[in-house]
């Protein structure tokens, strides 16, 4: 996404989603997670730089979310999930790795789901969605901006090799 601002400033929103990986594998417990990595000089991020990992069902939570909070303004739409039966074979997953990486561009791309301080939490903090919840609801003592600078700073080596 790219948008130009005053003083021809270009603003930029990078998000890609990649190396998804199996973890728990052979358990009845097994699930792929995609790393999430954005890259921006956008002022609407706290942090310029985040890498992270999120499974499908957290992609779906967040969907709810912004739906439930966006009013009139269309959210998109994620891939599908898969029969249990079928199991999960290397296209599926490069399949449902790019509709995920979509869903994310677009979102970004909307001004309303972007002032959602949950998108902001599931892209650059690796907290639960429970935490993501109670830090926005203001059950937590710290606020949105200090749960991403901390996670920043904790994570400052992962996400610049990233960029390399």
């Amino acid at each position: 996404m790219r948008r130009v601002v005053a003083d021809g400033f270009r603003e930029f929103v990078t998000v890609r989603v990649q190396d998804p990986r199996l973890q728990n594998e052979g358990s009845w417990t097994s699930y792929v997670d995609y790393k999430i990595f954005l890259h921006t000089n956008s002022k609407a991020f706290t942090a310029k730089t985040s890498c992270v990992r999120r499974r499908y069902r957290e992609f779906f939570w967040l969907r709810k979310q912004l739906q439930k909070y966006s009013g009139l303004v269309p959210v998109p739409g994620l891939p599908g999930k898969l029969p249990f039966h079928m199991g999960c074979s290397d296209d599926f997953i490069e399949c449902r790795r790019q509709g995920l990486q979509q869903f994310l561009e677009q979102a970004v791309q909307n001004m309303v789901l972007l002032s959602d301080s949950q998108l902001h939490l599931f892209l650059q903090s690796q907290l639960a969605v429970a935490e993501i919840e109670a830090c926005v609801q203001g059950r937590r003592s710290y606020t949105a901006t200090e749960a991403i600078l901390n996670y920043a700073i904790s994570n400052r080596g992962w996400a610049q090799e990233e960029t390399e």
